[in-house]
């Protein structure tokens, strides 16, 4: 049999247009001479989509553009789609393989197994499926099975995170080939990992294996693609590309297909930017991108990101020095420009910060300057960043990192102000390291950004290293903390200091009221702030 796995970069909520990226791929399949094809979990929605499936006109619209589909496919090829139908009982819904075949629709398997962890909460949306029965088509018992189902094999995990086992109980029932529609979000290694599970479970069972993803940046989460195939020993046969639609063929008696690269280290870091930036960006509705560069290594790292997603000529690089501003970061920002191509545009300052220091003068009268005037700044900026936004319809990209995000050093409404954070999901050593790997060939970004110490350029002589422990000591304990979800005694077990552990998980809890106001920003670790982090503002933590 030959199986076309269908890895589509869909739209949430578009489903005229998904159904019809889902048509024109099954006809590519046909004239390949596929006898089925196979879409990613709830590809016709596109995936997540949340609370549009709390909306019963979204709902009835999602059955009527997949039985169009289906009559549209009449003659083609039959085609398992991912998507929503009504439930049997508790939640309205169930999330559903829907097989189209002879114009009709025929639902294939209901997701069993539902996550509520991480990025997950798809309990609030589905009932789980009560059954599973082997689909029969075209003389071959398939285990149908969607994303979660597959992640839940005895043999592989510790300790089970379910009661049941989706696929040992396809298995048991008599199917002969199985097949995973997922929607698993990307993150930093995680094919390897995927690979590693879905090799097993083939072996474990003795049965072909196919696993189809989507692929794309639906908001904050990013999805790599690489659908794949296994043979009965767990070895892997065929693999699609990372980050980019493709059209895999299987064949499940030969167990051959074309297997693919996948990116690795810094390369694939930077590949999932690249396609998140342009994805947030045009599915948004936007062509085009304003950064505010200041000649530092992370605005440096977020406009060469914005460039390669966007094209240069789509983006633009605000300058807004102030006085306090050195001459080499004004200089090192336009040798950057230079290098992308990119368009700069050059506001200065000084003569907001005046305006301001004089409306509030009598209001700060007998108090010295503090944080406040240097947080002004910040906001000044972001003010006009937002009035180019509003009057060229571009969207604006901050330039935060994750070590700066987890411990509030960063100022509300001014540095934090814009649509998508890019680089919010690195920690500084991360950022380092992926601008040096993108300088690999030749000197794109300028040495001496790489190479001076990191600043604010909020006061005279301003060093990052005069507010926060060194990076590479308060990356190690954030890591520990946020993705490892380590105790401050663990911590300091790993080689850190007390007093520095327990001053940067104090500036951690007091900085949640921050976070919880920035912009998305694209996920590329296993845990991220954002909808996979939900700590609470008004608490109080005994650290």
């Amino acid at each position: 049999m030959q199986i076309a796995l269908l890895q589509l970069n869909l739209t949430v909520g578009d489903l005229v247009g998904n159904a019809g990226r889902i048509e024109q791929a099954a006809r590519q399949a046909a004239a390949c001479g596929a006898d089925l094809a196979v879409t990613s979990e709830l590809a016709l929605l596109g995936y997540p989509p949340r609370d549009l499936l709390l909306d019963p006109a979204f709902v009835a619209r999602a059955a009527g553009v997949g039985a169009d589909l289906a009559r549209a496919l009449r003659g083609v090829l039959p085609v398992l789609v991912g998507t929503v139908v009504p439930s049997d009982g508790g939640r309205p819904l169930a999330n559903a393989a829907v097989l189209l075949a002879g114009g009709e629709c025929r639902v294939a398997a209901r997701k069993v197994l539902l996550p509520t962890y991480d990025v997950f909460d798809e309990d609030r949306y589905f009932e789980p499926g009560k059954t599973v029965q082997p689909l029969d088509l075209a003389r071959q018992s398939l285990g149908v099975h969607i994303c979660e189902d597959g992640w839940n094999d005895r043999e592989f995990w510790p300790v089970q995170r379910y009661h049941r086992d989706p696929v040992e109980e396809l298995v048991t029932a008599g199917a002969g080939l199985l097949i995973n529609l997922s929607a698993s979000p990307y993150y930093r290694g995680v094919q390897s990992f995927r690979e590693r599970l879905l090799g097993h479970t083939a072996r474990r069972h003795r049965l072909p294996l196919l696993y189809v993803n989507q692929v794309g940046g639906n908001d904050e989460l990013l999805f790599d693609g690489c659908s794949c195939a296994f043979g009965p020993d767990g070895g892997l046969v065929a693999r699609a590309r990372s980050f980019e639609p493709d059209l895999l063929v299987v064949d499940t008696e030969a167990l051959s297909g074309h297997c693919s690269p996948v990116f690795a280290g810094e390369a694939e870091v930077w590949e999932a930017l690249v396609m998140g930036t342009a994805d947030y960006v045009r599915k948004c509705g936007f062509r085009q991108a304003l950064v505010a560069f200041s000649g530092g290594i992370d605005s440096a790292l977020t406009l060469a990101v914005a460039s390669a997603a966007l094209g240069p000529a789509n983006v633009l690089a605000v300058l807004m020095p102030s006085p306090y501003s050195s001459p080499g970061s004004i200089d090192d920002s336009l040798a950057l420009a230079a290098n992308l191509g990119v368009e700069t545009l050059k506001l200065p300052i000084a003569p907001a910060m005046d305006a301001f220091e004089q409306i509030l003068s009598h209001s700060f009268a007998g108090y010295s300057a503090d944080i406040t005037e240097e947080n002004l700044q910040a906001r000044i900026r972001g003010t006009l960043m937002m009035a180019l936004s509003n009057k060229f319809g571009r969207l604006v990209l901050t330039t935060g990192n994750k070590s700066e995000t987890a411990v509030g050093y960063n100022t509300l409404y001014g540095d934090t102000a814009g649509a998508l954070a890019v680089i919010s999901d690195l920690y500084k050593g991360e950022v380092y390291r992926l601008a040096h790997w993108l300088n690999r060939d030749r000197e794109l970004i300028p040495a001496s950004i790489l190479t001076k110490p990191p600043s604010a350029e909020l006061r005279p002589g301003q060093r990052d290293s005069d507010s926060l422990p060194p990076y590479d000591a308060l990356d190690s304990i954030l890591r520990l903390l946020i993705e490892q979800n380590r105790t401050p005694e663990q911590i300091e077990a790993a080689g850190h200091d007390p007093a520095t552990v327990r001053r940067v998980l104090q500036l951690v809890d007091r900085a949640e009221f921050k976070r919880r106001q920035l912009p998305p920003g694209l996920r590329v670790s296993p845990r991220a702030f954002g909808i996979g982090w939900r700590q609470p503002i008004a608490a109080h933590k005994a650290i």
